[in-house]
Order: C-alpha cells, then sequence, then structure tokens
C-alpha cells in the first residue's frame, strides 16, 4: 500500500496545484454545505491541502509518528464545523482528483490502496475529535500591539480560558480582519495561569492575515484560538543534548521552549542559531543572550547572511552555519521558513545528523 500510494503521488505531484483544484471544485459540487467552512478566497486552503497531503504521504510508514499527527489534525477541524458526515464527501473528492491526474496509471489496486489509507486517515481524525471534550477553539483578546519594525509586531492575547498548550506547540488563530481565514501562530512563551499568548508575526509575501495583523490588530480585539499542533519539544529526560535552528520568527517556538526549561535547574546543553538577513532581524537576541547569561546549559550563536561587516555573528545562511559543526549526536529542532528548513534538513543529513533526530513541524506557516 506505501509503495503504490508514494508510486502514484509521485505521478501527479508536479501538477498538485491542478489536483487541489479538482478536489475542492469536486467537493463543492457533491457537498455544497462544505462551501461555507472556507474563506472566499482558496489560494492559501489550497496550497494547505497539499502540503498536509504531502506530509501524511512521507509518513504513511512511520504510525508512530502520523497517528498522532492525524489526532491533532482532527481535534483541529473542529474549529470549521467539520462532522463525521464530511469525511465520506472528502475522501470521494480526494481519490477522483488524484485518479483524474493520474491517467492509465490508476489501477485498481492503486484505488484501492489509496481507499484502505483514506479510511485509516479519516477513522484517527474522527475518533480524535470525538473524543475531545474541550472546546472547539478559544476566546481572545487582543491587550498589546507592539510595532518593532515595518514588517514585524509582537501581539499579546489573553484568552478567556488558558489553552492547554506544550511549549513548542502552534495554534490556529482566526481575527477579526479576515473572517475565516484561520492561519498558524506560535505562541512564543511558555503556558501560564493568566492565559496570555505572545505571537511574534511578520509580514509575508501575499501573506492576507500576517499583513493584516502586523499593520491593523489592535487592543480589544477578539481572537479565535484553534487546538494546539505540533510536536517539537525537549526530552530533559534524554541523553543527547539539542540543536535549536531558527530563522526570523521562527525563533516563537524555541523561545517559548528555552523559557520552560528555564524553570529548571538541570537541563540538556542546549545550543540556539538564530539566523537572519541583517542584525535587524534578529528582534530577540538581546533578551537571548541574557537568559544565555543566567542559564549555563543555553547559549546563541547569530548568524547573518547578508551583513558581512558585523561583528559577533558567524556568516552565511543557517544551514551553511551548522553544516561546519558536527551535530550528530544531537537531537535537532528546526523553526523557520519552508525554504529554511528544507535547505537546512538537507545539509544537516549531508552532514551525517541521521534524519531520526532532526524534527521540525510542517504547518508554521502563514
Amino acid at each position: 500500500m506505501v509503495h503504490l500510494i508514494r508510486e502514484s503521488w509521485a505521478g501527479v505531484e508536479a501538477r498538485s496545484d491542478e489536483v487541489a483544484r479538482f478536489f475542492y471544485a469536486m467537493l463543492f459540487s457533491i457537498a455544497p454545505n462544505t462551501r461555507e467552512l472556507f474563506a472566499a478566497n482558496m489560494e492559501s486552503q489550497r496550497d494547505r491541502l497539499m502540503r498536509a497531503l504531502v506530509h501524511i504521504i512521507q509518513m504513511i510508514d512511520r504510525p508512530d509518528d502520523l497517528l498522532p499527527f492525524l489526532h491533532q489534525l482532527g481535534r483541529d477541524h473542529r474549529k470549521f464545523g467539520v462532522v463525521s458526515a464530511h469525511y465520506e464527501a472528502v475522501g470521494t473528492a480526494l481519490l477522483a482528483a488524484i485518479k483524474k491526474h493520474s491517467g492509465t496509471h490508476w489501477t485498481q489496486q492503486v484505488e484501492r490502496a489509496w481507499a484502505e489509507a483514506y479510511t485509516v486517515l479519516a477513522t484517527a481524525m474522527i475518533s480524535a475529535a470525538n473524543e475531545d471534550n474541550g472546546p472547539a477553539w478559544y476566546d481572545g483578546e487582543v491587550i498589546g500591539h507592539t510595532r518593532l519594525t515595518r514588517d514585524l509586531a509582537v501581539i499579546r492575547v489573553q484568552t478567556d480560558y488558558p489553552v492547554p498548550y506544550h511549549p513548542g506547540q502552534y495554534v490556529s488563530v482566526e481575527v477579526p480582519q479576515r473572517p475565516r481565514l484561520w492561519r498558524y501562530l506560535t505562541p512564543a512563551n511558555q503556558p501560564g495561569d493568566d492565559g496570555v499568548l505572545e505571537f511574534h508575526v511578520r509580514t509575508v509575501d501575499g501573506g492576507w492575515v500576517s499583513r493584516a495583523l502586523v499593520g491593523h490588530a489592535q487592543r480589544g480585539d477578539r481572537w479565535r484560538i484553534g487546538s494546539p499542533m505540533g510536536q517539537l519539544h525537549v526530552d530533559r529526560e534524554n541523553e543527547r543534548d539539542v540543536l535549536m535552528i531558527a530563522g526570523g520568527t521562527g525563533l516563537a517556538p524555541m523561545r517559548s521552549i528555552v523559557e520552560d526549561l528555564a524553570q529548571y535547574g538541570e537541563n540538556p546543553q542546549v545550543r540556539l542559531y538564530y539566523g537572519g538577513r541583517t542584525r535587524e532581524d534578529l528582534y530577540d537576541l538581546a533578551n537571548l543572550q541574557r537568559v544565555a547569561m543566567t542559564n549555563p546549559w543555553f547559549t546563541v550563536t547569530p548568524v547573518l547572511e547578508d551583513d558581512q561587516a558585523a561583528t559577533g555573528a558567524e556568516q552565511g545562511t543557517l544551514a551553511e552555519a551548522v553544516a561546519r559543526h558536527d551535530w550528530s549526536r544531537h537531537e535537532v529542532l528546526i523553526s523557520g521558513s519552508p525554504a529554511m528548513v528544507r535547505a537546512t534538513v538537507s545539509k544537516l543529513l549531508v552532514t551525517g545528523v541521521p534524519l531520526d533526530q532532526i524534527h521540525y513541524d510542517p504547518f508554521a506557516l502563514d
């Protein structure tokens, strides 16, 4: 089944945008009531669908990793109003979309493999959603908006009830400036009894939500926040030391984890490579250096890509900087843009870091 799914997907992946367009057209045709679950602009939703599908295909032979991800996805989809009955229509539309773009490569064996895999996927998601007794989302209010630069803001949201996230996890948010356009953001602080979440938001090209948040979020705005997701964490019982690699606002999960670790007297040695194009991009460097001064287990290394005159920092991309050293005995956590994550993972694999020691989340994106 794994071989058939991966082989058939490889034949249509180059046309993934067409697959996504056909999928949603088919879904809205056979289940018209699902259209109201989505925003008018479907471009980013199609991209997120394909990223989810690729991630699932990558993990399809690793149930210990796949099932927790599917459980999180099922709980998260409650915020859309997704119910069990929707899954049959989704499965029909998905198989029809892949079949249409597979041509003669689509056989009865391939169809059976996809059908069996989707049954496992849907069952896991439905089960997790039905067993979750918590709210479909958490309501919160913006209590602070600080614009650090033209394209970067720190936004603090106080939820009515604390969101049960772990340091390093991310959440989806819906904001009044962009109704029904849910986006993933990562709290940059550890969970607290006060229910306050701190988000670091940078505008990105084509980012409808990020531009609205940086430029127009204000105190008093009411947000909806979905169920926590993600696997990034530091196991304090693991004998391996930890390498963290963060680009730009990808710092958020690392900052949350480090803040949590600082409560303890003993921790693994943690080395953070924090990168950006220029010194200005390392907006939280001074705070991280203060943390390092009082926690001997933690060190931070700034990395600058386009600032050759700067001192006290490694030069080049994050991928280039970490590739200069041997991290084969470390657990590695990566967060940042998709391009940075891909480049860094490739470099680490080439230098001998085993794949099962490299950790990153697929959806912490605008």
